[in-house]
């Protein structure tokens, strides 16, 4: 029976995100953590001849959060035109994990039509050495363009 070598986990560290807003294409250097969850909705369902209450699925819906970095004004303004004009944005993540030490490859995942839930507009903290914000959101399409490999067991 074979077993999976450490060196075949995945570093969080051994990744990028790259963001695609109006048509352009930026790193997103800055993100510190980011996590995007599909959660399914479902119904409850009684049905005679069973005590249990049943699930049926009837949909689903996208969530995610991104701790980054204080250091781009990028969210800001994106809030900040919403607030002006009402012109909202929807934009897509690309997220790729990539370490170079696994033998399983990479993956690589785009959450589509990413909008922001709200935006610290302004901070300030003599208690952090390394100011960083949360940046709650959600999303309403995902597509997997690489897939993980299987590992070389040991």
């Amino acid at each position: 029976m074979g077993y999976l070598q450490a060196r075949d986990t995945i570093s969080g560290k051994e990744g990028r995100a790259y963001a695609t807003i109006g048509g352009n294409q930026e790193e997103m250097f800055y993100v510190k953590k980011l996590k995007a969850t599909a959660e399914k909705k479902k119904k409850e369902i009684n049905t005679l001849g069973k005590r249990a209450t049943q699930h049926k699925a009837n949909g689903w819906t996208g969530k995610g959060e991104m701790s980054i970095y204080y250091v781009t004004s990028r969210f800001r303004q994106i809030m900040l035109d919403y607030i002006k004009t009402g012109k909202d944005i929807y934009f897509d993540i690309a997220i790729v994990n990539e370490d170079p030490t696994s033998s399983i490859g990479k993956q690589t995942v785009v959450v589509r039509n990413v909008n922001l839930d709200n935006v610290v507009m302004a901070a300030l903290d003599t208690e952090m050495e390394v100011m960083e914000e949360d940046v709650p959101f959600t999303f309403d399409g995902v597509d997997i363009l690489d897939q993980f490999g299987g590992p070389v067991l040991g």
